[in-house]
């Protein structure tokens, strides 16, 4: 048993100073003044106790590209972010998109020991676009959502029948919605800086078209869709106005889009080559209003694991992405707590309590008889970035050198303390 002394308990329907008695897998009990005897004693005064965070999009690359991550290494970098749960996409080499290899990452999870990892199908068979994979067998082997990602489904037809067969499942659909003949060929966002820098932009709409058309077909067949990463206002007033008329869609953003704009780009720090791209600061405004307001879900992270070869190339030809999983919660507490855009509560909602709830997990909260999957901290250490300690091979970090606040100090899984 483990008995967590004076903590701060921060659920998203209220904060109250608990303690909180880990008994096995459970939280057994909550409670002022407790006392268990023969209980490990942590005293948690002036510290943070959140639910679990899960992060609804990461990359952990395994099968096939596993110079960039693996499932060991990416679950580490998620317990040293706080997170007791990751959902990875299907983006490996070969493409998760059959049951076996829904089984493998789940087994080779369990055989890591550090964060839970569940895994993302592929939409399509080898992500073609074409032909629909086996949603339900994917399910039955631990899928919890169906999702094309980065080879976004192009063909309205497919997927609109996606859409249709995911219901019959009551299986989430995540689309990252891009019009890639709009975004052909970029690489930033299209405006000044792009010009400024000499770089090939990608306009905003090559996101928020995606969105129109995926919320539209959403509604038609009444099926469930979570928009991945969002990153202009118009794709947030899109989903605003989708919400307004009751169409089943949620959505999340990524720290660097309220974190950062793309005057990142001017250095040309592949690192800030991010798709979709950093955008302009009424963008970031807009993502910040709403998270405020609720019109975002989910705060994930999109860790995007590349060797360091990889990313040491001219901006054009270097890969898109950067990692997140050990920046997320500092940032997010940095930037939106501290700044006074969010509350707590708020926060634990984005990052605990909605990801659980929008994919049916455990997880979430922070109560009597539910599993423990806890995430301790600190909210007045500071800390200095250091992408070179990252717990992930991905040292590809925007934020390398960045001061934050906010330190994980303690995670436990199902009852058990984590190296972090």
């Amino acid at each position: 048993m483990i008995l967590l002394k004076n903590a701060t308990v921060v659920n998203h329907d209220g904060i109250k100073k608990y303690d909180v008695l880990i008994d096995g897998d459970i939280i057994s009990k909550l409670g002022e003044n407790l006392d268990a005897l023969g209980a490990e004693t942590i005293d948690c005064e002036g510290k943070l106790l959140f639910p679990g965070f899960i992060d609804m999009h990461c990359h952990l690359r395994e099968p096939g590209q596993t110079h960039k991550e693996d499932i060991a290494s990416g679950t580490a970098a998620a317990v040293s972010g706080g997170y007791t749960a990751v959902c990875c996409m299907p983006n490996t080499t070969p493409p998760i998109d059959n049951a076996a290899l829904v089984k493998y990452v789940r087994e080779r999870s369990a055989a890591c020991g550090n964060a839970e990892a569940y895994p993302i199908g592929a939409i399509t068979v080898g992500q073609g676009g074409k032909t629909l994979c086996e949603f339900g067998a994917m399910k039955a082997a631990g899928a919890v959502a169906v999702s094309d990602d980065g080879l976004p489904v192009g063909d309205g037809a497919v997927m609109l029948n996606a859409l249709r067969y995911a219901k019959t499942f009551d299986m989430l659909v995540i689309s990252h919605s891009e019009d890639k003949s709009l975004s052909a060929g970029g690489v930033v966002n299209e405006g000044e800086n792009a010009t400024a820098a000499g770089l090939r932009g990608i306009p905003s709409a090559a996101e928020s078209a995606a969105v129109a058309r995926d919320v539209l077909l959403a509604e038609q067949t009444g099926a469930r869709i979570h928009i991945a990463h969002v990153s202009t206002a118009n794709s947030i007033d899109i989903i605003r106005a989708a919400k307004k008329r009751g169409v089943k869609v949620t959505c999340e953003t990524c720290p660097h889009y309220f974190s950062a704009t793309d005057d990142e780009i001017l250095s040309y720090n592949t690192n800030a080559k991010i798709n979709p791209p950093l955008r302009s600061q009424s963008d970031v405004d807009a993502v910040i209003e709403g998270l405020a307001d609720g019109t975002i879900d989910v705060i994930a992270t999109d860790h995007a694991p590349h060797g360091a070869d990889e990313k040491n190339k001219e901006f054009d030809y270097a890969p898109f992405g950067t990692v997140g999983l050990e920046t997320a919660f500092s940032l997010a507490y940095t930037e939106l707590v501290r700044n006074e855009k969010i509350e707590l509560t708020e926060l634990c909602k984005l990052m605990s309590y909605n990801p659980a709830k929008i994919l049916g997990l455990d997880g979430g909260v922070i109560r009597a008889g539910v599993r423990a999957d806890i995430t301790l901290v600190n909210p007045d250490d500071e800390l200095t970035v250091d992408a070179s300690l990252f717990r992930s091979k991905g040292k590809n970090s925007l934020f390398d050198g960045w001061r934050l606040m906010g330190r994980i100090e303690k995670v436990f899984v199902g009852g058990e303390e984590k190296i972090i």
